[in-house]
């Protein structure tokens, strides 16, 4: 007898029901660029159709991502100053904090707001914790980001997410949040965090390429399978609530065994390199940026994430309306 799979396939209406990856708008988080100053709506140049806000003017952005159905954005800093030891991170009134106490202003509970926890941004050097000569200092930047973790929850962040990848950081942080009565923040680990190409167009977004050397002494080799599996299954011990695979295109494997082993949600950060390949390939005319737009997302669902991260998040969520994705 021959196998007729075909017949499933027979129209719009079928297809759609014996899907089997289905998605919804609420698993989307949009990260969005905050910086010092007034009145800054300016494009970033690797990015194009990404936007650095200033505090005043990022409602533009998040009322459009409301009005899409995007409800949960997570938030980068850019300050004005730099130091050695990244104090803009912590620091009552620094760029994240004071973003977060708008945005809760404005938006009360309707937006779900999640913060990176890192210290890249922040130091002279651009490297993510405190230097000792040339070689980042593991233990005593985890005092710092617990610093820092506290602090945007004192300033209303709902969740944390620490992408730095020193060893013992999720401890720290929760240990911090609980000890200063913040139990119920949840943590989002950056746990399976690779040394990668794709954050190029990030870095220039954020100013947070290092002055010199690399991150390969903390960020992941890209060829290690069973050490992201370790990562992962570390940052779940220390307590955290969900983790993360970060790049997403190039990594489904990864996200599909950490899926498979944990029994916390898994999200997968579409990260910038992937927007500004489908920018650039839809600029010469080589892709068409919907359908793109549309399998990137699929394939990290369909990998095993369950909750998704990418700067077209509103694209994302226009597909899903109109029943491209979904």
């Amino acid at each position: 007898m021959i196998q007729r799979p075909r017949r499933l396939r027979g129209n719009a209406i079928l297809r759609k029901m014996v899907r089997e990856t289905r998605v919804d708008k609420s698993s989307l988080i949009y990260p969005i660029f905050v910086q010092e100053g007034d009145n800054i709506r300016e494009e970033i140049p690797t990015m194009p159709g990404q936007y650095r806000y200033s505090v005043d003017r990022m409602s533009e952005k998040l009322d459009s991502l409301k009005k899409a159905g995007v409800d949960s954005v997570i938030f980068f800093g850019i300050p004005d100053t730099k130091d050695e030891v990244g104090s803009g991170a912590y620091a009552e009134d620094g760029i994240v904090q004071k973003a977060l106490r708008e945005a809760r202003r404005q938006y009360g509970e309707e937006l779900y707001l999640i913060t990176d926890v890192c210290m890249c941004e922040y130091t002279s050097h651009g490297h993510c914790g405190v230097l000792c000569g040339h070689e980042v200092d593991n233990d005593q930047t985890l005092k710092l980001l617990a610093k820092t973790a506290l602090s945007h929850a004192q300033a209303g962040a709902d969740m944390v997410a620490p992408s730095d990848m020193m060893d013992g950081r999720v401890l720290a942080i929760r240990n911090e949040l609980d000890q200063n009565g913040f139990t119920n923040i949840p943590i989002m680990s950056y746990a399976v965090k690779y040394a990668s190409g794709f954050y190029g167009p990030f870095r220039d977004a954020a100013g947070s390429a290092p002055t010199f050397g690399d991150r390969k002494s903390y960020q992941m080799d890209f060829h290690n399978r069973k050490e992201g599996i370790k990562e992962a299954l570390t940052d779940i011990e220390e307590g955290a609530d969900l983790l993360m695979v970060k790049p997403a295109l190039a990594y489904q494997d990864i996200i599909r065994e950490v899926a498979d082993l944990v029994e916390v949600p898994v999200a997968a950060y579409s990260v910038s390199g992937e927007y500004a390949m489908v920018k650039a390939g839809t600029q010469l005319g080589y892709v068409e940026e919907e359908r793109m737009i549309a399998e990137l997302a699929i394939g990290a669902y369909r990998a095993g994430a369950s909750i998704y991260l990418t700067y077209f998040a509103e694209e994302v969520a226009r597909l899903m309306e109109e029943g491209v994705i979904g």
